[in-house]
């Protein structure tokens, strides 16, 4: 794959991780409308690892924080800055259950391209619905195990491409009342163990693969998708203390309207 492609794959990756715009229905429009081969194992890991990088760095203190509530909690101390990786947890249990068996059973059977256009246009109404509709009360330090594990629960749909895993957890965050930084500081919190889990999993697959070619390539995956991703992250932060979900779900209902006009005009998913 020539660098251009890696370059643009690992911006599209930054990009959509945190905007709720659907990361995995970019990655598969994207590769196919310009004729571009998969990236292969270790550039989706690397990709992976700089999504993971650029939340870690945006979000060092409350890194920091948890990290000191758990050190505090191993020395039998009680510590209440350890309650958030509890909250984290649990709102991971259900997608990393559903996304092993999902990954072991279902293959690539959801990729199509209608799927994604339906998920596009219906999630991203949901969640302009649940923005307008939530309440503007609540925030993190509020949040309840029951609420975590809602959450957890509404991000297993974001393994159907198109629904997106931040939108998708803001969405129910929405829903619940919490503040539209607040959703959005969770979601992108809840991300961390979320990309760490896939990424361990993809490692593992590619361990067993023995297919460690393309380590310069990966490498620029990886230093491109965290520069992105932390400005994305930056950017929507921003954003939301400023205005709402309106222009990204206009942008979803756009471009899932345009999926479906080429797909019912006979484009079948061939190179542009």
């Amino acid at each position: 794959m020539p660098n251009i492609d890696i370059l643009v794959l690992a911006v599209v990756q930054g990009i959509t991780e945190f905007l709720p715009v659907s990361s995995s229905g970019h990655l598969i429009l994207v590769p196919k409308l310009f004729c571009w081969t998969d990236q292969g194992l270790t550039l989706d890991v690397a990709a992976h690892v700089g999504t993971l990088l650029a939340v870690l760095v945006y979000f060092w203190r409350d890194v920091a924080n948890m990290t000191g509530g758990l050190v505090k909690i191993a020395q039998g101390k009680r510590d209440n800055r350890a309650r958030l990786i509890w909250l984290l947890l649990v709102a991971s249990v259900p997608a990393l259950a559903i996304g092993f068996m999902l990954d072991r059973w279902a293959g690539d059977a959801l990729r199509d391209y209608r799927i994604i256009a339906g998920t596009l246009i219906g999630f991203g109404i949901l969640l302009y619905v649940a923005d307008r509709m939530g309440l503007t009360v609540r925030r993190i330090e509020h949040m309840t195990a029951g609420s975590a594990l809602a959450i957890g629960f509404f991000q297993c749909l974001a393994f159907i491409p198109g629904t997106s895993r931040s939108g998708i957890t803001m969405t129910m965050a929405r829903l619940l009342g919490y503040e539209r930084q607040e959703a959005a500081r969770f979601s992108f919190l809840l991300s961390i163990p979320t990309i760490a889990a896939a990424g361990i999993w993809k490692s593992i697959q590619l361990w067993q693969s023995g297919d460690y070619a393309d380590v310069e390539r990966a490498l620029m995956m990886v230093a491109f998708s965290a520069v992105t991703g932390f400005l994305a992250i930056a950017f929507m932060m921003y954003w939301l203390r400023r205005a709402s979900f309106a222009p990204f779900v206009i942008y979803r209902i756009i471009l899932g309207c345009v999926l479906l006009y080429g797909i019912y005009a006979g484009w079948s998913g061939e190179c542009l």
